[in-house]
């Protein structure tokens, strides 16, 4: 078994900086320290992020976002790290606005490129009070999908519930879920590092293809026939 120190980095999605989310990450970081993997909490409340604005050259630049702000390095550390977990709360019957602008920053600025997250092991975690758990954990999921990551099943989602800060600490059915995830995404992100040491090679294709280079133009709006 692969010795190498494992790291994951979590999004954490709230504006609350003491609130039922991180509570739920803090447990997290718990549970992935007594498998050996270090969990690093990126507070999107505390980056310098600026919304997606007017200048409308999103779908046809083929380079990265020239938005100076703290999304490429996050993106930066997100690359470095052997898996990836969302944790975002409900908010308004959706996903939070900080989550949903980091998705369209970080998305459309950087990693539509060279989808650098491929084959990063995910999983989400979604918390809140009773209420659309499942479209915001629906959401996520495609995210992780669209970024050709690896969404390791665990039984039921990692939705955890509470309403008042603290609340999210004695859900006990969300909290084993989270755990199961958890411990299935260290397992994989162990299989994957074995393979990769055996053979010399990716388990997975690994294709970076630059998605808005000027071969994928061409293809797009080439005449069919």
């Amino acid at each position: 078994m692969s010795t190498t120190p494992k790291k994951i980095v979590a999004i954490h999605g709230s504006e609350r900086a003491r609130g039922n989310t991180l509570d739920v990450l803090e447990h997290a970081a718990k549970t992935l320290a007594a498998r050996g993997v270090e969990l690093e909490i990126i507070r999107l409340a505390e980056l310098r992020m600026s919304p997606c604005g007017p200048c409308g050259d999103c779908n046809s630049r083929t380079v990265p976002c020239t938005v100076d702000d703290d999304v490429p390095e996050a993106v930066r550390r997100m690359a470095q790290a052997d898996g990836i977990l969302y944790a975002a709360p409900v908010h308004g019957f959706g996903t939070s606005a900080l989550m949903q602008m980091f998705i369209e920053r970080s998305g459309v600025g950087y990693l539509r490129f060279e989808r650098p997250l491929t084959n990063k092991v995910a999983g989400v975690i979604v918390t809140g009070r009773r209420y659309s758990h499942t479209e915001v954990h629906g959401h996520l999921v495609a995210n992780v999908m669209l970024n050709r990551m690896i969404l390791v099943g665990s039984g039921f989602p990692a939705i955890v519930y509470g309403n008042q800060p603290g609340d999210a600490r004695h859900d006990d059915e969300g909290l084993e879920m989270l755990d199961r995830m958890l411990h299935r995404m260290v397992d994989m992100i162990e299989l994957l590092a074995e393979h990769r040491e055996l053979t010399g090679r990716d388990a997975m294709a690994t294709d970076k293809a630059n998605e808005r280079d000027d071969r994928w133009f061409a293809a797009r709006s080439s005449p069919v026939g």
